[in-house]
């Protein structure tokens, strides 16, 4: 795949050395030649010095034939634009911007951008850690219907197998397990062990189904 990424700072440089490393053609730009002495030394990709809000640094950097393209600088205005343009002028389907105030997230969506919200996105993990330190929300997806869970397997739950889960078709699907830092896709016999990390897609109804299954077993037991 062939990125384009706007803005060599801090996400910026993290996001172009992971997508390097997984094989993907990388074009940074930033106006400053400077930026880039943060990306890592290993990494081989396109650096163009310039303003990305010009046409032409874009055509510079590939964008034409282009896959993605990631707004990431930290002015929301720049990143709105540069992704209007990817979208509207180039036909770029896969574009991706950076939010930093949550006051003008609305604008982005008006803009029909996907869009990373640092802060926003931030405080509700945060949240959810304070809050529900068993239940934690990854990820949401889309209106936020559907969340990536990560559930800490309770002690109760230590020897018994992933089909004892009795997982509600439509609700809630355990798609892997973190054990010892690695993780794995389960199959119904797999043994859970103290520390797991389990993760689960889910619906809030499918989440509030799970919570209430671990906490039954708990008390029956």
């Amino acid at each position: 795949m062939k990125v384009i990424i706007v803005g060599c700072g801090r996400l910026g440089s993290e996001l172009a050395h992971l997508l390097f490393q997984h094989q993907n053609e990388v074009s940074m730009i930033d106006l400053e030649e400077s930026a880039f002495e943060i990306l890592k030394p290993d990494f081989r990709g396109h650096l163009v010095v310039g303003d990305a809000l010009s046409q032409d640094v874009l055509k510079r950097a590939g964008i034409e034939t282009a896959d993605a393209v990631a707004a990431v600088t930290s002015v929301d205005a720049i990143n709105l634009v540069i992704g209007k343009v990817a979208k509207e002028i180039f036909n770029i389907r896969n574009v991706v911007a950076r939010n930093f105030e949550p006051s003008v997230g609305e604008i982005f969506e008006l803009f029909n951008l996907e869009v990373i919200s640092g802060t926003s996105w931030g405080a509700s993990r945060l949240e959810e850690m304070i809050l529900n330190e068993q239940f934690k929300v990854v990820y949401s997806f889309g209106n936020g219907a559907v969340d990536y869970y990560q559930v800490i397997v309770p002690e109760k739950w230590v020897g018994k197998k992933v089909a004892d889960l009795e997982q509600n078709p439509g609700q809630s699907i355990l798609a892997s397990i973190t054990r010892y830092g690695k993780s794995f896709i389960p199959n119904m016999d797999d043994v859970l062990e103290a520390d797991d990390h389990l993760h689960f897609s889910a619906t809030h109804a499918g989440i509030e189904a799970l919570r209430l299954k671990f906490g039954n077993l708990t008390q029956e037991v």
